[in-house]
């Protein structure tokens, strides 16, 4: 089984994060996002994968010359120009010589989705495509999905006001394609899969979905970002990669943290210091960042290289870019960016 993954957006909702990284080579308790998502449909099958790369793809062609990810076989196809989700799978397919049965996949969605069942439930139904649903409280940021008892989709309604929403079910970012959905495709310009794709398949009554109430997580903006990183600290994402998780907090064998220092659901990453009486709480230190005494941080992302000087309290959110220095005694809380360009 093949599969396309989607991570050629720029990751805009993380900056200061994702200036110089892609979203999805942002590290989830000291691994790249990315190789959770292929570590997923390792499970299921999946030996071949095309990623469909547009923002900073040297990031990942640099990080996996070996073409390998978590086992699975990678090729990489680079988009010249943004040609947005419908136009990127079209053209990934086209670039890799995809001419079966395929799964294309978010790369900034965590999930615990049986790939397997969506497999078989897209072969039993004999639609073009079909796609995962999955149920949340407040439907109206995602693509709402309202169908029959027997599955078939009635329509694909994108981002409704909550109080119109036909549904609670979402677009979960995996879906199953058959080749024929390519052509259906426009093969230039921007084409989006859920304005454009998904709502003319529906209309030609050849669309599918199956709900699942697994783990999902959308990555996609800081608060997501942290609440990966605690739910793998918890066990609630749960997968084999991470080792070491102690107490609900994980370090890095090269982070120096002081004796005194008190985590709570927090990753320390690879060369991280943090001094003598600081509190971390829900918080991230990326690799090289550095927090020194009697801190106090909880529910923030804290960059590479990035220091945070005595004294200083930081309140959810805050986002600190890489190489940023907070001045002593600094006092930040809400929707603090600090950093980029």
């Amino acid at each position: 089984m093949k599969s396309i993954i989607l991570v050629g957006g720029k990751g805009t909702r993380l900056r200061p994060l994702t200036y110089e990284t892609p979203k999805q080579m942002l590290p989830l308790v000291g691994l790249p996002m990315i190789e959770c998502v292929f570590e997923s449909l390792a499970r299921h099958g999946v030996t071949d994968a095309v990623l469909s790369l547009g923002y900073l793809p040297d990031r990942f062609t640099e990080t996996y010359p070996s073409n390998d990810i978590a086992g699975v076989r990678v090729t990489y196809a680079v988009e010249r120009e943004p040609l947005d989700t419908a136009g990127a799978i079209r053209f990934a397919a086209l670039e890799a010589g995809v001419d079966e049965t395929f799964l294309v996949v978010n790369g900034d969605v965590l999930t615990d989705l049986n790939i397997t069942r969506l497999l078989e439930f897209h072969f039993d139904h004999g639609g073009e495509a079909t796609i995962a649903l999955h149920p949340v409280e407040d439907p109206s940021r995602f693509g709402v999905v309202p169908t029959t008892p027997d599955g078939r989709v009635i329509a694909f309604v994108e981002k409704p006001p909550a109080e119109e929403a036909p549904t609670n079910l979402i677009n979960a970012g995996t879906y199953v394609f058959e080749p024929s959905v390519l052509e259906r495709i426009a093969a230039t310009g921007r084409v989006s899969v859920e304005r454009a794709t998904f709502p003319t398949l529906a209309e030609a009554g050849v669309l599918f979905a199956m709900s699942d109430d697994a783990y999902w997580l959308d990555t996609g903006t800081p608060q997501a970002y942290l609440q990966a990183n605690i739910d793998i600290l918890n066990g609630r994402q749960k997968m084999h990669l991470f080792h070491d998780i102690v107490d609900g907090s994980w370090r890095h064998p090269t982070a120096s943290v002081d004796p005194t220092a008190k985590l709570i659901n927090t990753v320390v990453d690879r060369g991280c210091v943090v001094g003598a009486n600081v509190v971390l709480e829900g918080t991230v230190l990326l690799p090289g960042a550095v927090v020194q005494g009697d801190c106090v941080i909880q529910s923030s992302i804290i960059g590479p290289e990035a220091i945070i000087g005595r004294h200083s309290r930081l309140g959810a959110t805050c986002v600190v870019g890489a190489n940023v220095q907070v001045a002593p005694g600094s006092e930040l809380s809400g929707d603090v960016r600090l950093g980029g360009v």
